[in-house]
């Protein structure tokens, strides 16, 4: 297998994605997934009174943000299924890219610090959906952290070959975002090598 440790630079703001109300987790999320997992997750949202039920956050780890190892995942399943149409690409050659990456592609970490030495801010804006009743605009509110945040992990490939298709996704990244709100470019960044290693395989 093969591990890649990374550190990925904002090039634009990004905005929190974890629901500020706790019983979004424990009574909605948790009841479709797993309710140990949605506990430990509202358990890290920050308990600020002011926050409202329709504010998106960042969780965190002694009072500093953090994000959680599928969002990345969740990220390169976004990144390959658009690049699966670009001929040429790594991502292209994938079939069942999503089994793939939920069973043979991992990020070590659990939680994932932000290091960022800016304030944390309050990003509104309109949503706007078409229903029955015709069209619909709504107010959106979530954390933003300015440009220049950081983000170190370490990716792991039990296929050492499937490693060019993690980096090609982090490259997508410049154009695509992170997060909250990413179709907008939020979130896009920049990503290093720090280290990689090829390993024997252990289980």
């Amino acid at each position: 297998m093969t591990e890649m440790k990374v550190k990925v630079t904002t090039i634009e703001e990004m905005l929190g994605s974890s629901p500020a109300d706790p019983d979004v987790y424990t009574i909605f999320i948790g009841s479709r997934t797993n309710p140990e997992k949605a506990v430990e997750e509202a358990e890290s949202l920050n308990e600020q009174e002011e926050f409202e039920k329709g504010l998106t956050v960042f969780p965190r780890l002694n009072d500093k943000p953090f994000v959680w190892d599928y969002q990345w995942k969740g990220l390169f399943k976004d990144a390959c299924g658009m690049l699966r149409r670009v001929s040429g690409t790594e991502s292209s050659k994938c079939k069942a890219f999503k089994k793939i990456i939920d069973g043979l592609i991992f990020v070590d970490e659990r939680k994932i610090p932000i290091e960022t030495d800016q304030e944390i801010t309050i990003c509104e804006r309109p949503l706007r959906a078409s229903t029955a009743q015709g069209d619909r605009v709504a107010l959106a509110a979530s954390e933003c952290i300015a440009p220049g945040a950081t983000m170190t992990f370490t990716v792991r490939c039990l296929v050492d070959n499937d490693m060019k298709m993690v980096k090609e996704w982090l490259d997508y990244g410049k154009i695509r975002g992170f997060g909250q709100w990413r179709n907008s470019g939020k979130g896009r960044f920049t990503w290093e090598l720090l280290e990689e290693t090829k390993k024997d395989l252990e289980l």
